[in-house]
């Protein structure tokens, strides 16, 4: 029993082993079976997921392309749905690969280290082959929908590409903000050199189109940084000796500076007067120390020789600078200039004319000054007035200083003000003549003018009938008048005798300056004038004046002397009073205006053609200014180096005639081909050696205008009468058809309401 027992049980056994071997073996076929089939699936992804890549790589080159393109269509919001889409491929992707891994990881876990493993259900010996979109990865799945989500593997890959990206986008998007300006053409490709000026022109104050202030006020609102003193002495160097009687004399730092300020003259006229040897040597002493006192006591003793080298050295080595050297200082200059020389002025930013304090010298006054020689103090921060709006913030002193007072006079027009220790007059910083209140003084001074053209002639009328009146006073004022308004001679003012430098006007003139001449050159009744004007200037003038004039005059000479006054019973306040009485606003000055602007009027008429060129009319413009400056008696003292450039401009229309005579034979013997040849080619050759003899031709006259204009103009200061004396408004349509061309070469207008009236008024 037991052993059948036994017998079964092992048959039972045999018969379980068998059929687990079958099993098993049955087992492993299916594995390999489905191993085949998973094999040819995951070749299948591969290929499809090399498929998808290269259709990535294709859409992406696609994509850059049209994002170049971007701002031509618009298609921006476009782009961003479609980089959506491709980013949600791409996970898929990522993810089918991310499983794949895992597999083959867990296959190696398992004892397979070919294909991967599918995790077979549990308890079940059939295969189930998920679908693809089943098959999960190790980590866990993201939405789809989450846009932030980077797989780990291409994390560095995807942050270069969407860098790359945003720098293209950013690239597109410039280029399309340019075209569209290209398009608009309402903003210019930025260029700073451009805009700069443009920017100026935008700020240019156009205050003649706002409205004036009450009567008096200059300004409402004014600051400025205040002025820039003289540096401060350096003294000379050792080897630079001062020798007294031949003995060397190591002078105190105060006595050598005003030393050097004779070294400096040492060579000019002035040094070799007895008043300005006197002068300097008393306020030299001044500064001596009591031992220097003791010692120097003889100017003609003092040799200064070695100070003059020095000085005479160091302007030689500032003329033999390099570019760089002098291109340093110019910007020093510069900067000093936009810190110091500028001031704002009712919110708008005005040029100051000089901003610099003169520095100490000595005084040389004009002509036979008697104050000549003597020392201009430094003037130093305890001397300067400073006037500013009180909101404004005030300007600092130099450290250490302070000012002598800060006022706030909105009726003045000046920044700062000294009084000079000469002759104590008062010195003043002020603005530009291109300033608002230059400008409106300006074209107050014409209005004026005009305002006397309308009833100047019967004014005339007026000191006509005087010249008769029973009362001295009442005829010495007709023919004082007479000669203001015929001769535009100034009125003259009383000064202090021995102040000042010998100069008269209308009203101070002597019995000895004229001379009566009942007949002279062919002419009757005629007056010498001679005698010292403004600033020393010599007036010498031989005027043939009506009957009744000489006779007066011939009245007031009677039984004076030489240095008695001709108009002993009138002055300048006589004068004036009476010239206010005959129109509001009128003076001396006035008169001198008006017949400047009139005469130059008069001169352009009879000079200017309208078919002449731009040089013809500078010249013929100058020759009326020049009119006007012999009537004002505008003169000077030929330049240094006029006869040096006089030369050189010579010999530069000496060369252009060569030039021209050159250019005449090749033109003839251009013609000469042309009538041989008879092409299209020659005459082209004879064209154009015909514009080039016209352009010599212009050039040379234009030398040849100068020469004459340099030469006729030498002794005659034209500056002064185109700056303060000429209305632009005057010369009719002749003027203002060219003045704007002239203006740009050679006329400096005196402010910028000029060139608006010019073209917007009428004569």
């Amino acid at each position: 029993m037991s052993g059948d027992h036994l017998h079964n049980d092992s048959q039972i056994e045999a018969d379980f082993r068998l059929n687990d071997s079958h099993k098993h073996k049955d087992k492993h076929k299916d594995r390999e079976h489905r191993h085949k089939e998973h094999k040819k699936d995951k070749e299948k992804d591969r290929e499809k997921s090399k498929h998808s890549n290269s259709e990535h790589k294709d859409s992406e080159k696609k994509h850059k392309e049209k994002e170049k393109t971007k701002h031509k269509d618009g298609s921006s919001e476009k782009h961003k749905d479609k980089h959506k889409d491709r980013d949600k491929e791409k996970r898929k992707e990522e993810k089918i690969r991310a499983s794949g891994d895992a597999k083959i990881k867990k296959e190696k876990e398992n004892g397979f280290s070919s294909p991967p493993r599918i995790k077979d259900e549990p308890e079940d010996d059939g295969y189930f082959a998920p679908p693809k979109e089943d098959i999960k990865p190790l980590k866990r799945p993201r939405d789809e929908d989450d846009a932030d989500y980077k797989p780990k593997k291409i994390k560095t890959e995807d942050i270069k590409k969407e860098k790359k990206r945003k720098l293209e986008e950013e690239e597109d998007g410039k280029l399309k903000k340019t075209k569209n300006k290209d398009k608009d053409k309402k903003v210019p490709e930025p260029d700073s050199k451009k805009k700069k000026p443009k920017k100026e022109e935008e700020q240019k104050w156009k205050w003649w189109e706002e409205e004036r202030y009450p009567e008096g006020i200059k300004w409402k609102f004014l600051e400025h940084k205040g002025p820039v003193f003289a540096p401060p002495y350096e003294p000379l160097p050792e080897s630079v000796k001062f020798y007294y009687d031949g003995k060397v004399m190591k002078l105190s730092p105060k006595a050598e500076e005003v030393a050097t300020f004779f070294a400096k003259m040492l060579d000019h006229e002035y040094t070799t007067k007895e008043v300005f040897r006197k002068n300097f040597f008393k306020d030299w002493r001044k500064e001596m120390t009591n031992e220097e006192k003791n010692i120097i006591t003889n100017l003609s003793k003092c040799d200064f020789t070695q100070m003059s080298q020095y000085f005479k050295a160091q302007t030689e080595a500032r003329k033999q600078m390099s570019k760089e050297e002098k291109l340093k200082i110019k910007e020093e200059n510069e900067k000093l200039l936009k810190e110091y020389g500028f001031c704002v002025m009712d919110n708008h930013k005005e040029r100051i004319a000089n901003f610099k304090i003169e520095p100490p010298g000595l005084f040389r006054g004009r002509g036979n000054h008697p104050k000549m020689g003597m020392l201009k103090r430094r003037i130093m921060p305890e001397d300067i007035i400073i006037n500013c709006s009180k909101d404004a913030k005030v300007p600092s002193p130099p450290p250490g200083h302070k000012w002598k007072e800060v006022r706030h006079d909105n009726k003045v027009t000046w920044l700062v003000s000294w009084t000079e220790n000469i002759q104590g007059s008062i010195k003043y910083i002020m603005l530009n003549p291109s300033s608002r209140i230059k400008g409106e003084k300006d074209w107050q001074k014409y209005e004026t003018a005009r305002r006397l053209k309308k009833c100047v002639d019967k004014i005339r009328n007026q000191y006509r009938e005087d010249w008769k009146s029973k009362e001295m006073k009442v005829r010495q004022r007709a023919v004082a008048l007479y000669f203001i308004d015929k001769l535009a001679l100034r009125a003259g003012n009383e000064k202090e005798e021995g102040e000042t430098a010998d100069t008269v006007g209308c009203c101070s003139l002597r019995v000895e300056h004229i001379n009566l001449h009942p007949e002279l050159d062919g002419q009757e009744y005629v007056v010498e004038f001679d005698f010292l004007g403004k600033d020393s200037i010599r007036y010498y003038n031989k005027v043939p004046v009506e009957k009744r004039v000489f006779k007066n005059l011939q009245l007031f000479m009677e039984n004076k002397q030489p240095e008695d006054d001709l108009f002993d019973r009138l002055n300048t306040a006589i004068l004036n009073k009476h010239l206010q009485d005959l129109m509001e606003g009128l003076t001396a000055k006035v008169f001198r205006t008006y017949n400047a602007s009139i005469t130059l009027q008069q001169q352009l008429k009879e000079l200017t053609a309208p078919d002449e060129n731009i040089p013809a009319k500078i010249l013929s413009y100058n020759r009326a200014n020049r009119a006007v400056a012999i009537l004002c008696n505008h003169q000077r003292a030929p330049p240094k180096t006029f006869e040096k450039s006089m030369m050189n401009l010579q010999s530069k229309i000496d060369a252009k005639k060569e030039q021209l005579a050159d250019a005449r034979r090749d033109l003839k013997s251009a013609k000469a081909d042309a009538k041989v040849m008879k092409d299209a080619k020659t005459k082209k050759v004879v064209e154009s050696k015909k514009k080039a003899v016209q352009r010599l031709e212009e050039q040379l006259m234009k030398l040849e205008v100068q020469a004459t204009d340099r030469e006729e103009n030498k002794q005659i200061a034209l500056g002064t009468s185109k700056l303060n004396y000429l209305d632009p408004r005057s010369g009719g349509s002749q003027l203002r058809k060219f003045t704007t061309k002239l203006s740009e070469r050679s006329l400096p207008g005196p402010s910028t309401w000029l060139t608006r009236t010019m073209s917007s008024s009428q004569s």
